[in-house]
């Protein structure tokens, strides 16, 4: 087996040294794209706009709530938890729901809403998750940003 090797020559030594290297400046544009906040797409007490989540929120209230945790992607038996942890989960669901839709508010407000209207909060919370899976990915706010190096 025959080895070639190559002189390593510096790209320096090719050029006089009076000779003055300048680094070009790149130049680095940033396109961002954002829908912004979004809000939630009912009311608290709009329980009237959708007769069927407050049917089941009146007839089967836990059987609700196991179809909204579901739906969300958490477990179905989480809300349960509530009757031990004094509304908690509920809270994070709340607080977890608004983060991914980006809707203002703060978690202070959802255990406040939480603590005098329960079951509101909840038909609520289920109706926004109907709406955004009828609409697909109409309402979810989106960020995106792309470099681009010339």
């Amino acid at each position: 087996m025959t080895t070639i090797s190559f002189p390593t020559v510096s790209i320096c030594a090719l050029y006089p040294p009076d000779m003055a290297f300048i680094q070009q400046p790149a130049q680095v544009v940033m396109v961002s794209t954002s829908q912004g906040h979004s809000a939630w797409s009912t009311g608290l007490c709009d329980c009237c706009n959708d007769m069927g989540t407050c049917c089941f929120g009146c007839w089967c209230f836990p059987c609700m709530q196991c179809q909204t945790a579901n739906d969300f992607g958490w477990c179905c038996c989480k809300p349960f938890l509530d009757f031990c942890c004094c509304g908690v989960v509920s809270c994070k669901l709340r607080s977890a729901m608004r983060e991914r839709y980006n809707i203002p508010g703060s978690f202070c407000d959802d255990c406040c809403k939480l603590m005098w209207c329960y079951s509101c909060v909840w038909c609520q919370m289920n109706r926004e998750l109907k709406v955004r899976r009828n609409q697909g990915t109409a309402m979810i706010p989106m960020v995106t940003s792309q470099v681009i190096r010339t």
